[in-house]
């Protein structure tokens, strides 16, 4: 029988990072400026110049990017790290900050002589941060990336060393604000944009992209598309030019830009969707309950892997033909419709198991080709997706290739909690979500589970508004766009730490959820819609006194 709970719950050495030697100075450090003073930082000029490749292994690329349109690429070889250098001056006895957006196995940055760090992120880009401080008499340092022998290609884009540069003068001048920002392109979750260049004394190293007061991305060139955004919305947009000292311009003429309507975002997308599970907990007719209720949507539960990164329910139950598309049918057939969970707490999961992204999307095509789906659910738990960095890349990576090769489906994750927003992972699943462009329709936590605590109602909402506020500081989105992409999937009556989410208080839940025109809302699950007062935690009731199908009703009654 299937676990009932739901809930959350080095290859090689480091290089060595012996600090720049003081040379005996006396002196206290002082502290870089925050201005970026390398060249073509984002590899925007489309040439490798002042960067210097090991072997001749460096190159531009167009694809994978994290900012811009272009990145740096390094063929690592078996006998060759394909180590790229850039070196700049410095002043004496100044900290230095280094950043880069990388993306491989095994990809280092750092400074010669000095500090070093590393990550090993091969489906995402990842930031790498490290910092030094230069020697009493140091004027020049070398900074590089490179990835590790045998390794396969790394990438790297947006670089920076921020600080003063050689010399020891300042530059005060400002640079010019940007003209001639327009829109170029747009979809329902997206706006590209363009302007005219900037012009400096001695140089603009970034170009910044704000709506209102949020700045949403950093850009080496003139042009940018945001990502992200919510359907059949007004948004208005400005650019700053900055210099390598940090001054920064005037902000540009400002740019109205409406989204298209459907396929992105999470505004419009509601969903009343309770968990149904064919593989246990004696599963109802779903027919029944939606003549009982006036529930339209289940989220069946739950497609694993079969072996070989083959989808199947439950890892035992074929995909097509069995009890689960019969179950699908008759919900069809009285006018409903399902969205699939892919994962859960425990089983073969498809997102640990398949071996790329690639293969992966190809997995989750399949389940969309057999059923025609509008919309998926990727129920994102336990150690091995959840709390693995790579895992969840790879589940973000697959769910945004689906959803460009699938228009108008609507792509879920669905994730634990704290009583005050998503932990650290869940944070980190939001920020990938972002850094990928992966355009995820809803973000669903589990309020449940908290490990005590008797206000299931407090707790929820205070969980909700703290991945709302989540999603506004990384996304930019207002308060209205962040609840539209917003989901809750409770437990009914009993959880496994003996919370008690009442009929009284989920009918709660569901009203906060429709005055804050929330995307989803789902409970786990339809088998333990039942009554069984005293029965514990079981998989074919509540454990507390209701009515038959109760949750469910209340459950319809979500509007968003």
């Amino acid at each position: 029988m299937r676990q009932l709970r739901r809930s959350r719950h080095r290859f090689l050495a480091l290089l060595g990072t012996a600090a720049l030697a003081l040379a005996g100075a006396v002196a206290l450090p002082g502290t870089a400026q925050a201005a970026n003073i390398l060249t073509n930082p984002g590899f925007e000029t489309g040439s490798l110049s002042p960067w210097s490749c090991s072997g001749n292994l460096g190159s531009i690329v167009s694809s994978p990017v994290h900012g811009g349109s272009k990145a740096l690429a390094g063929a690592v070889s078996s006998s060759d790290n394909a180590q790229c250098t850039q070196t700049v001056s410095v002043q004496p006895n100044t900290t230095y900050s280094l950043k880069g957006w990388v993306r491989g196995s095994y990809v280092y940055l750092g400074v010669d002589g000095g500090a070093s760090t590393w990550t090993s992120s091969p489906s995402a880009y990842s930031q790498l941060s490290v910092s030094f401080t230069t020697g009493a008499s140091q004027t020049s340092a070398k900074i590089y990336v490179h990835g590790w022998y045998a390794q396969g290609t790394y990438y790297a884009d947006d670089i920076s060393l921020d600080g003063p540069g050689g010399g020891g003068g300042s530059d005060t001048q400002a640079p010019t604000a940007p003209t001639g920002l327009t829109s170029t392109g747009k979809t329902s979750s997206s706006v590209s944009l363009s302007w005219a260049a900037s012009s400096d004394n001695v140089g603009v190293t970034a170009y910044d992209i704000y709506s209102g007061s949020n700045q949403l991305l950093s850009v080496s060139g003139t042009s940018a598309t945001v990502s992200g955004l919510s359907a059949s919305t007004a948004y208005t947009f400005t650019v700053k030019a900055r210099d390598a000292a940090g001054s920064t311009s005037g902000a540009s003429n400002s740019v109205s830009v409406t989204t298209n309507a459907g396929g992105g975002g999470g505004t419009g997308f509601k969903q009343a969707a309770p968990y149904l599970y064919e593989g246990w907990g004696d599963p109802p007719n779903p027919t029944t309950v939606m003549n009982a209720t006036g529930v339209k949507w289940f989220t069946m539960a739950f497609v694993l892997d079969s072996g070989g990164c083959t989808p199947s329910w439950d890892s035992s139950r074929p995909l097509t033909g069995g009890v689960d598309q019969t179950a699908i049918n008759q919900i069809r057939s009285a006018g409903g419709d399902i969205v699939p969970s892919f994962g859960g707490w425990q089983g073969s999961k498809l997102g640990a198991n398949c071996s790329s992204a690639s293969a992966l999307t190809g997995a989750l095509q399949k389940v969309i080709d057999a059923y025609g789906l509008k919309a998926i659910d990727m129920d994102i738990e336990n150690t091995d997706e959840f709390e693995n960095e790579a895992v969840q890349a790879k589940i973000l990576t697959a769910l945004k290739t689906v959803k460009a090769n699938n228009p108008g489906l609507r792509t879920i994750v669905t994730f634990g909690t704290s009583t005050t927003g998503p932990t650290y992972y869940g944070n980190r699943l939001i920020e990938q979500a972002q850094s990928l462009n992966a355009n995820i329709d809803v973000f669903t936590i589990m309020p449940f589970d908290f490990g005590g605590g008797s206000d299931m109602y407090g707790n929820t909402v205070n969980a909700a508004e703290g991945l709302k506020t989540k999603l506004k500081s990384t996304f930019g989105w207002d308060d209205a766009t962040a609840y539209s992409h917003i989901g809750i999937s409770g437990m009914n009556g009993l959880s496994d730490q003996q919370e008690n989410t009442t009929p009284a208080i989920w009918t709660q839940i569901r009203d906060w959820s429709n005055t804050h025109h929330i995307a989803r809302l789902a409970y786990w699950s339809v088998n333990r819609d039942r009554s069984c007062p005293g029965g514990g935690v079981v998989s074919n009731c509540s454990g507390i006194s209701q009515s038959t199908w109760q949750f469910t009703s209340i459950t319809a009654g979500f509007t968003g």
